[in-house]
C-alpha cells in the first residue's frame, strides 16, 4: 500500500473546538483531539477544557463542520491534471463552439509537440455528431491533437497524430472519419501521452492532487493500466505522492494475471491490486458497453473484452496471491460475465476466500436483481459514480438515447444495492466527471430515478468510509479514537438529516435518534466550502485568507 503522507516529525497534538464534529462516537461532538496522526478523542465543548492546557495547538472552528476527508475511489490522476491545465471542451455547447476552442488553444501553445484536450460530448450539441477528421485538421492547423470523448472510450484525432502511430489504420476500432475506439484508440492515446515530458506529467499530477485536496479529498484511488496510461506514469505518480504532502494515493494496475509471477509484477509496480479499469466492456456513450439486448440507437450489443473463463482465471490468480482483483463493467452482459467469473473462482477456491479478498467492480451501471444479489453473495464492492446519473440520466438524457427510457431507468440502482448489503464506494472517474465529493453525494441522494435514491448519510458514508473499505481497511474514513486523522473542515449552513423517506428523516432529526447531521444538499443550495484538509494529522490544504 502506498500512502502519500508520512506522520508529522514533531507529532504535534492539536485540539479542534467550537464547531460540529461528525462522529459516530458522539453525535453531538463539538471538539476533537488529534495526536500522532490519529484521532485521540472526540467529545463535547465542556470536556475539551481538560485538554486545552496540554496540547501544542488549539484551533477555534468558529462553528465550522469537521468530517472525515472524502475518498474518491476512481480517479485518473494525470488525465485529471491535464484536463485542469489543458483544453477543456466540457463547456462547448455546439460543434462550432468546440472547434473554436480547439483553434484558440492550438494558437496559444506553439511549443507543444502534441496537444491534448478532454470532455466533448456530441449528445449535448445540436449537431449530434463529433467533428470530422477534416474539420479537426482545419481547426488544429495541421498539428497533432488528441481529443477523447467525455467517457474516454473513444477519441477524435488529427491526421498529424495518426501519422505518429505506424500501423494504426490496421487496428480494430480504426475508422477513417469517425471516433477511434478499442485498440486503435489505445494506440493513439499511448502516443499522445508518450509525447508528454516528465515535467509536464509531474505538473499535471501535482495540479490534480492539489485540486483534490482543495475539495476535502484526502485519498484517491488511481485506476491505471496498460490500456489507459503507462508504467512510468503510474510509478511516477506513486513516487510523487509519497514524497510530498497531499492526498493519499492507492494505486491499482489493470493488467490481467494468471499466476504468482504476474502477481509479483503488480506488487513491484507498487499497486495494491490488479484491478480498476480492467476492461470487460466499454461505455454506453461510445456504444461499446456490452449488452444482452441491442442498443436503442444502434443495431448491435457493444464490445466484450473478457469472457467468463478469463475473468475466473484472473480472480483465481489474484485471490491465491492475496491481491484484489477488479473489473470495469458497465453493460448488463459485462456485469453478468463478471458475476459468472467470480462465482467460478469461488467454486474453485471457496466462497470465504473470495469474499475476504474484497474484489471490486468499477461502474456496475446496468444491474439486475440477480446480479445485485450475486454482488452481495460474492462480497464484491461496487465502485460507482453517481455523477454519471446526474450527467446522463433521466428520460431525455444520453442513457435514454442509447437504451430507451425504460431500460435507462434501471441504471445505477444504489438503493437496491444498499438494501441487499453490497458495499458501495463512491468516486468520480475524473476527468470523466469532475472531482466533486459533495456534488457526488447530492447526485446519489437526488438520483434522477426516485426509487434509486439513498439518504445523504448513506451517500456520505460511501464516499468516506466506503473508499477505505474498498482497499481492505476498516480503520479509516470515520472520526473515532484510533482512526487515522484524515479530516476536512467546512463552512456550511445548518446541518440536517436528509433521507428519501420523510418518516425516516423525521425520526432521524429527533435528538433521541443520535443521528449526526450533514449539510443540506437539496439541489439549488450552496455546497459546503472546504476550509482545510488534513491527511494523517498534517494539513495538505488551507483555504487562502481563512
Amino acid at each position: 500500500m502506498t500512502e502519500s503522507t508520512a506522520p508529522q516529525s514533531d507529532h504535534r497534538t492539536v485540539l479542534l473546538r467550537g464547531g460540529d464534529v461528525h462522529s459516530p462516537a458522539d453525535p453531538f461532538a463539538t471538539a476533537m483531539v488529534v495526536e500522532r496522526g490519529h484521532v485521540a478523542w472526540v467529545g463535547s465543548e465542556g470536556a475539551a477544557d481538560a485538554f486545552a492546557g496540554g496540547v501544542d495547538e488549539v484551533i477555534d472552528l468558529e462553528g465550522a463542520l469537521v468530517t472525515p476527508a472524502f475518498t474518491d475511489a476512481h480517479v485518473h490522476t494525470t488525465s485529471t491534471g491535464l484536463a485542469l491545465t489543458g483544453l477543456d471542451l466540457s463547456g462547448a455547447r455546439s460543434l462550432p463552439g468546440a472547434l473554436g476552442l480547439v483553434r484558440a488553444y492550438v494558437s496559444g501553445r506553439p511549443g507543444d509537440r502534441v496537444l491534448l484536450g478532454h470532455g466533448w460530448d456530441a449528445t449535448r450539441w445540436p449537431e449530434q455528431r463529433p467533428p470530422t477528421r477534416a474539420e479537426l485538421d482545419a481547426a488544429a492547423g495541421g498539428r497533432p491533437v488528441y481529443l477523447p470523448r467525455i467517457d474516454v472510450h473513444s477519441a477524435v484525432v488529427t491526421t498529424a497524430l495518426l501519422d505518429l502511430v505506424p500501423g494504426v489504420t490496421g487496428l480494430a476500432g480504426y475508422h477513417p472519419d469517425a471516433p477511434l475506439t478499442g485498440p486503435a484508440h489505445h494506440a493513439v492515446r499511448s502516443a499522445a501521452h508518450g509525447a508528454l515530458s516528465p515535467r509536464q506529467r509531474a505538473e499535471a499530477q501535482r495540479a490534480a492532487l492539489r485540486h483534490a485536496a482543495s475539495l476535502g479529498i484526502g485519498t484517491v484511488h488511481e485506476c491505471a493500466g496498460p490500456d489507459i496510461s503507462d508504467e512510468d506514469d503510474f510509478t511516477s505518480l506513486l513516487a510523487l505522492a509519497a514524497e510530498q504532502p497531499g492526498p493519499r494515493v492507492h494505486g491499482y494496475w489493470a493488467e490481467r494475471i494468471s499466476d504468482e509471477k504476474g502477481a509479483r509484477r503488480i506488487r513491484e509496480l507498487g499497486a495494491i491490486g490488479a484491478a480498476g479499469d480492467l476492461f470487460v466492456d466499454g461505455s454506453l456513450g461510445s456504444h461499446t458497453a456490452c449488452l444482452h439486448e441491442p442498443y436503442a440507437d444502434a443495431p448491435h450489443t457493444g464490445t466484450a473484452h473478457l469472457d467468463t473463463a478469463e475473468i475466473a482465471a484472473h480472480v483465481t490468480a489474484c485471490t491465491e496471491a492475496g491481491l484484489q482483483a477488479g473489473f470495469h463493467a458497465i453493460g448488463d452482459a459485462a456485469v453478468s460475465a463478471v458475476v459468472a467469473g467470480v462465482r467460478a473462482a469461488s467454486e474453485r477456491l471457496g466462497l470465504g476466500r473470495v469474499r475476504a479478498a474484497r474484489h471490486r467492480v468499477e461502474h456496475a451501471e446496468m444491474l439486475t436483481p440477480e446480479t445485485i444479489a450475486a454482488f452481495a453473495e460474492l462480497g464484491l464492492t461496487a465502485s460507482v459514480q453517481p455523477a454519471f446519473d446526474a450527467a446522463w440520466g433521466g428520460d431525455e438524457g444520453m442513457y435514454a438515447q442509447r437504451l430507451g427510457a425504460e431500460r435507462a431507468r434501471t441504471l445505477n440502482p444504489y438503493a437496491a444495492l444498499l438494501r441487499t448489503g453490497v458495499p458501495l464506494a463512491f468516486g468520480s472517474d475524473s476527468p470523466v466527471t469532475p472531482l466533486d465529493p459533495w456534488g457526488t453525494v447530492r447526485a446519489a441522494a437526488f438520483h434522477r430515478t426516485p426509487e434509486h435514491r439513498i439518504s445523504v448519510r448513506a451517500g456520505f458514508t460511501a464516499h468516506t468510509r466506503g473508499g477505505w473499505r474498498a482497499v481492505g481497511r476498516d480503520d479509516g474514513g470515520v472520526l473515532v479514537p484510533g482512526a487515522p486523522a484524515d479530516y476536512a473542515v467546512w463552512r456550511t449552513a445548518e446541518l440536517v438529516v436528509q433521507a428519501p423517506d420523510d418518516r425516516v428523516a423525521r425520526w432521524s432529526t429527533d435528538p433521541r435518534s443520535g443521528t449526526p447531521g450533514l449539510p443540506d444538499l437539496t439541489p439549488g443550495t450552496e455546497l459546503p466550502v472546504c476550509l482545510r484538509t488534513v491527511v494523517f494529522g498534517q494539513s495538505v490544504y488551507v483555504r487562502p485568507n481563512e
